[in-house]
């Protein structure tokens, strides 16, 4: 297991790079540059060249991106020009709220996706299967947004059930903080579920007419035994890889819903950082997320080797 679970750290390692080369890059793909952006196109060229000076942007490309990507091991991800403080500390301020709305959205897509995938599996061209597909593409093709403003209006604006928008830390109480989450996890869940269902029918059904499901029918097992036992336990690679995937989109796909319902998660970070050209905190965001995702898609490929020991090496 020590040996599968290095080689998936192990191939990390040039999709890291290529990760800390774009995140770098994208200081360097601001027109005018990043004083530039940082001063504002008023600026002088007197002052432009005395910032560059001064953060370092004139010395050559190489020195400063390694010097750049050294800083992320010691965690100096650099200084936010407007915030008056380091990116890490800004990231992590605003890191929670996203953590916890995503937490909650992928808890409501697995409750919701789960059951209808299964039984949409097990009825398999029935009036329940066709429902279940019917209702997963049309959560897919909703624009979220439209989602998110539909359930504001039933949840909050006329019936008062959870606030409009706000956000209310932990430190206030689990209900209080998931009584301020619950519309937007709800309307991220939804569509995250419509994506889980589909994939979960997908699986089962690749399963459920394979020689070992016809053996365990033969034995006179209930239907729903074998596909909860037999198929569903066969079918969690596909589901658990979904899961992740899902989870990810989650942490990096929160801005609309965010900004929609005045969370101040990252998604409100990136975007008032682009609007104030905070050049270092979107690199430093971007960075973070994108290893996060990267993370995320490791953790579930070491659960493969629990789920599924056939692809450990040795394993057969």
């Amino acid at each position: 297991m020590l040996s599968y679970i290095s080689k998936r750290i192990l191939s990390l390692i040039p999709v890291m790079f290529v990760v800390s080369c774009v995140a770098f890059l994208i200081v360097y793909m601001i027109p005018g540059g990043p004083a530039t952006a940082l001063l504002g196109m008023e600026a002088t060229p007197d002052q432009i060249e005395a910032l560059n000076t001064e953060l370092g942007f004139n010395r050559p490309f190489l020195t400063q991106y390694l010097d750049w990507f050294s800083g992320i091991f010691r965690g100096d991800w650099g200084e936010s020009y407007f915030l008056h403080q380091s990116v890490l500390d800004a990231i992590a301020e605003y890191f929670p709220p996203t953590l916890s709305l995503a937490i909650l959205a992928q808890i409501i897509a697995l409750i919701i996706s789960i059951p209808m995938g299964i039984l949409a599996a097990y009825k398999r061209g029935t009036a329940l299967d066709v429902t279940a597909v019917s209702v997963s593409l049309l959560g897919a093709a909703l624009p979220g947004f439209l989602l998110s403003m539909f359930l504001m209006l039933v949840f909050s604006v006329y019936n008062h059930w959870f606030p409009v928008a706000g956000y209310a830390s932990l430190s206030k109480g689990l209900l209080e903080h998931w009584k301020y989450l619950f519309v937007p996890a709800l309307s991220l869940g939804i569509v995250q579920a419509a994506y889980l269902t589909r994939m979960t029918r997908s699986a089962l059904l690749d399963v459920l007419y394979r020689n070992y499901i016809h053996t365990a029918r033969s034995k006179g097992l209930k239907e729903m035994k074998v596909v909860m036992t037999y198929g569903l336990k066969n079918a969690a690679p596909v589901i658990l890889t979904a899961v992740g995937q899902s989870f990810g989109s989650l942490i990096t796909g929160t801005i609309v819903t965010e900004t929609l319902f005045n969370i101040p998660g990252l998604g409100m970070l990136t975007i008032s950082s682009i609007n104030r050209r905070d050049v270092f905190v979107i690199q430093g965001v971007v960075l973070f997320v994108t290893l996060l995702y990267v993370l995320v898609n490791l953790a579930v490929d070491i659960l493969y080797g629990f789920v599924d020991p056939r692809l450990q090496p040795g394993r057969k």
